[in-house]
């Protein structure tokens, strides 16, 4: 009988390589290609000084901004209000993240704008992007290409933290970006709808704060933790190798398949272990925390990676699992 074999999560680092490769350039503004009708981007968008000192804004505040539901800045209804075109459809959460969501609009000529947006972004429009500010927050602008463009809100520097809008359109994306960013930071500074946070929920723990940096240290010498996203954090050393990621995400319960195998944690806790085919030294251990909406659950996911490193006398998920074990210890019990 063969396994049952379920859905995977595409790594991260794949989303980092395929968006570090994508050129760098100023966002135009030809607005006259644009094919839906105009709406106002109030001036603060795009001009006023900019502070390079600490954001201290309350509503944007990680603990804050995890617990915000991203889709509600996509429905038909909040998107309609914008003027961008018609919408035909409910937004698309995400399968492997609590905080990112997409959807799409046809302008008033029938050409698609998709628009994908994440609270608690980290690949960023450098800081020369930056064209002013917004709500109070640096925005930067990036026109990728001539049908693409990033608009992020700066929600935390060094390191730099923002919501982002991610738009593919085929006239000036950059538009119906900065309009939906704007109606996105003036909900989040008014009411916006949150998720339920039941005990031991691991959607308000700071992944940052889940292994004890001495006990990674063994596997990342003289490791420092940074955040990569709202729920995720990674330890490293100077260079980029060798690091270990704490990720909590949505999905699947985690089951025997697929090149995952059971391993024992400790505390009761079950976890699933899987290391990478190729030359490089990598394994991701993950494991059922509680229940989460329909057939997902909350997952906790540790994975270290080594691409200096050869995995036959690496021992990745070794390494992996010793940190798995520290980070059980640690998260909120539900």
């Amino acid at each position: 009988m063969l396994p049952d074999v379920r859905r995977r999560r595409l790594p991260k680092l794949f989303l980092l390589v395929t968006a570090l490769a994508l050129p760098l350039t100023a966002c135009g503004q030809d607005l006259g290609k644009s094919n839906f009708a105009r709406t106002t981007v109030p001036a603060a968008a795009g001009a006023g000084q900019v502070s390079d000192g600490p954001i201290t804004d309350a509503a944007v505040a990680a603990n804050v901004l995890r617990t915000i539901k991203p889709c509600q800045f996509l429905t038909k209804e909040a998107l309609g209000a914008l003027g961008l075109g018609t919408v035909e459809e409910d937004p698309s959460p995400s399968s492997i993240a609590f905080d990112r969501c997409g959807n799409k609009v046809k302008d008033p000529g029938g050409k698609e704008i998709r628009l994908d947006f994440e609270i608690g972004g980290t690949l960023l429009p450098h800081a020369d992007k930056t064209t002013g500010q917004l709500g109070g927050l640096p925005l930067r602008v990036n026109k990728t290409d001539d049908t693409s463009c990033t608009v992020a809100t700066m929600t935390a520097l060094n390191p730099d933290m923002a919501l982002t809008v991610s738009v593919t359109y085929p006239s000036d994306p950059c538009r119906p970006g900065q309009t939906l960013m704007d109606a996105i930071v003036q909900k989040l500074h008014s009411s916006p709808e949150k998720y339920s946070t039941p005990t031991g929920t691991l959607l308000t723990a700071d992944p940052c704060a889940m292994a004890d940096t001495a006990v990674v240290a063994p596997t990342v010498p003289s490791a420092k933790s940074a955040p990569s996203g709202l729920h995720s954090c990674q330890w490293q050393s100077n260079g980029a190798n060798p690091t270990v990621t704490v990720e909590f995400l949505p999905g699947l319960p985690p089951i025997v398949g697929d090149g995952y195998s059971k391993v024992d944690l400790g505390s009761g806790v079950t976890a699933f272990r899987k290391q990478a085919d190729g030359s490089a030294s990598r394994c991701t251990v993950e494991w059922q925390h509680r229940p989460w909406q329909g057939d997902d659950v909350e997952l906790a996911q540790v994975d270290y990676e080594n691409y200096n490193a050869k995995p036959d006398t690496d021992d990745p998920c070794g390494k992996a699992v010793s940190v798995a074990k520290n980070v059980v210890t640690k998260l909120p019990k539900p």
